[in-house]
This record gives C-alpha cells, sequence and structure tokens, in this order.
C-alpha cells in the first residue's frame, strides 16, 4: 500500500483533458489526486463541486486537482458538464490506478460483499512524492484541509527555493 515519502506509482490513463494524463506529465506541480466511487452520486458529487469550488485557490498555491474513478470518459464529460465541474477526470476503467495507490478495496453493503473504491485522497508535491494520505475520507470538511495541507506544501516549497 502507497504510504507517504513514497513515489507516485507509474501510470498513463485517458482524462476528460485533451489528452491521456501520466505521472510524468504531472511532475513540476504539487497534485491532488481524488478517488470516489462513482459519477454523479449524492456524495461523490458533494465532493466533487467542493473541489471545483476551490479550484482557484489550489491552483493559486501551484496545486492540480484530479478526480479519479473507473467511470468512462463519456459518464466523466457529463458529470462535469453537469455539475460546471473546473478540473479534469481520469477514468481508470480497470482499476490499475486505484491498485497502485491501494484504493480497491473488498467493500460490503446490504450483506453483499463487492469490489470498490475506498474514497482518499493524495497530495503529491512536485517532485512526484506521496506528501499526505487520506483515507476512508468523510467529505464534510475534507477539501478544506486538503486546502490547508496544499498552502503548506506550497510554502514549504517556496521556503527551499
Amino acid at each position: 500500500m502507497l504510504s507517504v515519502n513514497d513515489s507516485m506509482p507509474s501510470f498513463s490513463l485517458p482524462s476528460t483533458g485533451e489528452e491521456k494524463i501520466s505521472s510524468k506529465s504531472l511532475l513540476g506541480k504539487n497534485v491532488v489526486m481524488y478517488f470516489y466511487p462513482k459519477d454523479s452520486t449524492p456524495g461523490c458529487t458533494v465532493e466533487a463541486n467542493d473541489f471545483s469550488n476551490k479550484i482557484d485557490q489550489f491552483q493559486n498555491v501551484n496545486t492540480t486537482v484530479l478526480g479519479v474513478s473507473k467511470d468512462s470518459i463519456k459518464s466523466h464529460l457529463n458529470f462535469i458538464t453537469k455539475q460546471n465541474l473546473a478540473f479534469d477526470l481520469i477514468s481508470d476503467s480497470e482499476a490499475e490506478l486505484c491498485e497502485k495507490f491501494g484504493v480497491w478495496k473488498e467493500k460490503s453493503m446490504f450483506g453483499k460483499k463487492y469490489m470498490g473504491i475506498e474514497r482518499s485522497t493524495f497530495l503529491i508535491d512536485a517532485k512526484g512524492m506521496v506528501k499526505k494520505i487520506w483515507r476512508k475520507v468523510k467529505i464534510s470538511g475534507h477539501v478544506d484541509q486538503v486546502l490547508l495541507e496544499a498552502k503548506n506544501l506550497f510554502q514549504l516549497n517556496r521556503n527551499e527555493g
């Protein structure tokens, strides 16, 4: 399982932007990569809107926000359009990235077990190192916590630079 100070796993996956997003393409800026179960479900919609509403604040501290789920690009584009989201979503249809980040878990609902994405967020620095991990995320107040850590990381980078 991925831990703080590990390197971001390498990947290249389709996104709602113009091209694929890869681990290499993210170097040089801080990244918030958040994993969520499914487009357009109540909790995932609240979380996406919370990130989108603060996107300017993330950008002001050199931080890119990316959402990741198993949904298709078509589903992601519908979600972005419907919610007017201000960041790209990555389609991890085979759960490869979810596996690498350790968020593909056995879950249980109504006594039925199934595999799914555990809501998790990772803050990755400009060198590709994982700096903070939130697992089993509770949505309320989460984006504010992530933004605070992104601001701290930005300040740390400026002090070192």
